[in-house]
């Protein structure tokens, strides 16, 4: 959801962070340009514990999530969808049956759910790490073990450098090497080895030599930390001999039920052994002398981010400038489709029910990328355009909003599928479709290629479209009327009725 210039920013604003192995919820007051959490709750869920043998999310661990954002909608109820986001991240990446899932759980958050990629993750979380420390110029090497996968990002100040995400955490790792609960020193090797053959692929880019300073984030580095200090294993930070003393530990209890370590919560305790050999792989592999511990999460990193798009701050405008910068794309045809689609939309806004404000930087956005499949071939651009956009790691957007742009640089040019449109988030079902007949004719008016068109008219009602050009206009531009001819073809099958003159 895109906030609106007719909207006042809100006073609060929340984040949801639908982790694989705990749920989280902020909510923050914006005072004084400062960000105050006002409230603050997260319950084990274990979603990823629930994932079968088919990748399908059981009804149990479904019901326990459903339970938990029920709860949390209770909090969120009275806050407007722009102030609130809500991700999900590995185990909603992977499941099967994510979809149908996501339906039930927005009805019980009572507010929209997106699927971020794993890169996209790290992104926000250094973004919530950077923002909980002072600024000192420093390279920090970032790690976040969640319950279905890892992050490792390399960053200075609030840019990130590198960023990974690995297809382990703490849950899926418990489960494959300790799912008796034993802990015996043949599944702690295992579980080492596997673990590193996951970080040494990434040896290059995140090794010690690149960075200065390693912080970790989240549930699991916290509670390692708080362990190792509580025993009196490291003074300061997380070291690699307080590690492997935690392992000892570990491997004399011999089971989980007998883990006995000060500051290891009952909760957290099952899945504990596998964060443990997820931290200490990447510690032996990357050579790190002593990790410290940030309050900063994925959770903040959410709140900075919808910050960001409040005050017209957004990472995807960027990203969508930089796509088009690498794909080598025309900006003054950009500018002229552009142009004539804000003009398109501001027309067809009031007939079609769409909000302009929540609507024209999605317009903006495929103006600027509707070309980037020229790079790879004419012929059908527009379908590898779309591939690109829906595969890319595209930095600020969720998956859900990949496909929403993909298919409407899909739809942009030639027949006109709306099929597509069904597989989208219901609130943008009925807008992807017309706003792809939008920029359609943004890109037919702009044919030219060398101004954008004069002033027309368009009036919409249903599914029937009206332009009209001053008079003999058309009959000078002999191509355009063509063009438009085709077109009205085009929308025939879906059910449009293109008129003109």
């Amino acid at each position: 959801m895109i906030w609106s210039l007719k909207r006042s920013p809100p006073d609060l604003v929340a984040s949801v962070d639908l982790g694989s192995n705990s749920f989280h919820l902020i909510v923050c007051r914006v005072q004084d340009g400062q960000l105050i959490i006002v409230d603050r709750l997260r319950e084990m869920v274990r979603l990823a514990a629930g994932i079968d043998g088919d990748k399908n999310l059981s009804e149990e661990a479904q019901q326990r999530a459903l339970d938990c954002l029920t709860r949390f909608g209770q909090r969120l109820r009275d806050l407007p969808h722009f102030a609130v986001r809500a991700v999900g991240t590995n185990t909603l990446r992977s499941a099967h049956n994510a979809d149908d899932f996501i339906e039930q759980a927005e009805t019980c958050l009572g507010h929209p759910i997106e699927v971020i990629s794993g890169v996209e993750e790290a992104r926000l979380i250094y973004l919530g790490v950077a923002h909980s420390l002072a600024s000192d110029h420093s390279r920090r090497l970032v790690v976040d073990i969640g319950g279905g996968s890892t992050e490792l990002i390399i960053g200075e100040d609030f840019t990130t450098q590198s960023l990974e995400s690995l297809h382990m955490g703490c849950v899926s790792m418990s489960q494959r090497f300790f799912g008796d609960g034993s802990i015996s020193s043949k599944a702690i090797r295992r579980a080492e080895i596997a673990a590193q053959l996951e970080v040494e692929p990434h040896y290059r880019r995140f090794q010690k030599a690149n960075w200065q300073v390693a912080l970790g984030a989240s549930g699991t580095i916290r509670a390692i930390n708080k362990i190792v200090h509580n025993s009196g294993w490291a003074d300061y930070g997380i070291t690699l001999p307080s590690l492997e003393k935690l392992i000892n530990a570990m491997q004399d209890a011999g089971h989980i039920n007998n883990l006995k370590l000060n500051g290891l919560d009952g909760e957290r305790a099952p899945v504990f052994p596998g964060g443990v050999m997820v931290l200490y792989a990447v510690f032996k592999t990357l050579q790190i002398d002593v990790m410290h511990v940030s309050d900063g999460a994925l959770r903040e990193g959410l709140i900075h981010d919808l910050l960001g798009r409040i005050h017209h701050e957004d990472i995807r405008a960027k990203s969508a400038n930089a796509f088009a910068q690498r794909y080598h794309v025309d900006m003054e045809q950009v500018a002229r489709v552009q142009t004539t689609a804000r003009r398109c939309l501001e027309m067809a806004s009031t007939g079609w029910k769409l909000d302009f404000d929540e609507y024209i930087q999605w317009l903006d956005w495929a103006s600027i990328l509707h070309e980037i499949g020229l790079d790879i071939s004419h012929s059908n651009y527009q379908k590898h355009g779309a591939y690109i956009i829906e595969n890319a790691d595209f930095a600020g957007f969720s998956k859900q909003e990949q496909i929403f742009l993909a298919f409407l640089v899909n739809a942009h040019r030639r027949k006109f599928q709306t099929k597509q449109s069904k597989s989208l988030p219901e609130y943008w079902q009925k807008a992807a479709p017309r706003l792809a007949i939008l920029l359609r004719l943004a890109v037919l008016l702009n044919r030219s290629r060398v101004q954008s068109p004069m002033d027309f008219e368009l009036q919409v009602k249903g599914k029937s479209l009206d332009l009209r050009f001053p008079a003999e206009w058309l009959g000078n531009h002999p191509l355009t009327q063509a063009d438009l001819e085709q077109e009205a073809n085009y929308l025939k099958p879906a059910g449009y009725e293109l008129t003109f003159g």
